[in-house]
This record gives C-alpha cells, sequence and structure tokens, in this order.
C-alpha cells in the first residue's frame, strides 16, 4: 500500500484515478490545483505523485521546478496531460519528473508506471536511509556488531517472550489471512469506516476529512461495502 497523491483540475479524472488507486489498497490524496498540492506535500511525503501540467492557477511544470527548488522533490512524479507538447514532456523529465502519461490514460499503462514509479522510490528511500553495518568501525567483527558477548562478570540477559504476531497467527484481529486479499481488505475496511462513522456520529462531512476521501467517493464506498443502510438509518 503506498500513499499517492493526485493532483488535477478536472474532478472527473480525480474521482477516477482515486477509484482505480483505492481498488489497488493504496491511500489516496487529491488536489485540485497547486495551492491544494503544496499543503498536501507540507502534510506528509507521498510516495507517488500524479500531476496534471495544465492547472488553472500554477501549472504543473511551474510547481515541479518549485518543488524541486525547495528540495521537496524526495518521491516519484509522473506527469500527465492531453495537451502538453514533446518539449514539455522533455522539460518536465529534465526537472525531476519520472515518466508522462498522455491523457486518456489506459488503465494498463496507468498501474504499470505507477508500480514502476513506486519501485524506484522504495529503491532511492532505501539508498539514502541505510548506513553500512559498523561503518564507524571497520574492524568490529559482524558476528560481535549483531550479538555482541557480554562483559565479564556481566548476567546474560534473558530473552524477551515472543508475541503472536499475524503471521504466526494467521489472522489480523479478527480478520482471518487465509483469504483472498480483496475479502481481506473489505473487511478491513468496513471496519475502517465503522469506527469512522461511530466516532465522528455518522457526519459524512467529518468522515470524508478524516478519512481523505471526497464525499462522492466516500458514498460510493459506503454503498460497496454494504454499509449504507446504517449510514442513512443514522441519519
Amino acid at each position: 500500500m503506498a500513499r499517492i497523491l493526485v493532483v488535477d483540475d478536472e474532478v472527473g479524472i480525480r474521482e477516477l484515478l482515486s477509484e482505480i488507486l483505492y481498488d489497488e489498497g493504496h491511500t489516496v490524496e487529491l488536489a485540485e490545483n497547486a495551492a491544494q498540492a503544496r499543503a498536501a506535500r507540507l502534510r506528509m511525503r507521498p510516495d507517488l505523485v500524479l500531476l496534471d501540467i495544465w492547472m488553472p492557477d500554477t501549472d504543473g511544470v511551474s510547481l515541479l521546478k518549485e518543488w524541486a527548488s525547495q528540495g521537496l522533490l524526495d518521491m516519484p512524479v509522473i506527469m500527465m496531460s492531453g495537451h502538453a507538447t514533446v518539449d514539455t514532456a522533455v522539460e518536465a523529465t529534465r526537472i525531476g519528473a519520472m515518466d508522462f502519461l498522455e491523457k486518456p490514460i489506459t488503465l494498463q499503462r496507468l498501474l504499470k508506471t505507477i508500480a514502476a514509479g513506486l519501485a524506484r522510490g522504495r529503491t532511492q528511500h532505501a539508498a539514502s536511509t541505510v548506513t553500512p553495518l559498523a561503518a564507524a568501525s571497520p574492524m568490529v567483527r559482524l558476528e560481535d556488531e549483531l550479538d555482541p558477548p557480554p562483559a565479564q562478570g556481566a548476567v546474560a540477559s534473558v530473552p524477551a517472550p515472543v508475541e503472536t504476531t499475524p503471521a504466526a497467527s494467521g489472522k489480523l484481529g479478527s480478520i482471518p489471512l487465509d483469504q483472498p486479499l480483496r475479502e481481506a481488505r473489505d473487511e478491513f475496511e468496513r471496519i475502517y469506516f465503522e469506527y469512522h462513522l461511530a466516532r465522528e456520529n455518522n457526519s459524512m462531512t467529518r468522515v470524508s476529512e478524516r478519512t481523505g476521501l471526497e464525499r462522492t467517493h466516500l458514498y460510493r464506498k459506503l454503498k460497496q461495502l454494504g454499509i449504507e443502510s446504517a449510514r442513512k438509518r443514522a441519519t
């Protein structure tokens, strides 16, 4: 599961991409202009950004330059447009965009490009955060670094009790893990949305804000999970 920021001024495109990505198991945040995209980027570092080129306030290429100049372009960015020229695509790539998708975007092309972007992002993130073992003391043996011998006279520590993990129990809470992914995900989502509905006293506005879903998508998701009737009774 990845956090993906979708930036596009067309509500139909945002909703379509959000639905596709959500069904693929990703967390999606939507922005309809550069101002909302800036705010979203400051709140969290997305794992990937889908960025439209032509927007009314600030175009995508200008926003890309802005992020690059501020050191905020540390995630894969895929540009989108139905009217961009080859020069525009080349410029965006030169600035730091990973790829370019031409609208209308086919589902296969979209998912393939996103998978490649997420893979590249994970590789870059790992390379920037992993420190070589025992780099500060090259004479330390690997065995001692992983399991240093106790000091003379010291009492050997007792291993902590082994906790039951989902991998060992085969369950995540009440959700069995030995079932198809889609069914397990539906069970989790049902628990997730019922929790937020109860927490927010069935306020769709607050649940929409909490979950990061637009209201239209939220209504559709609740209906898909079979909890729309509960929402209607509450309202």
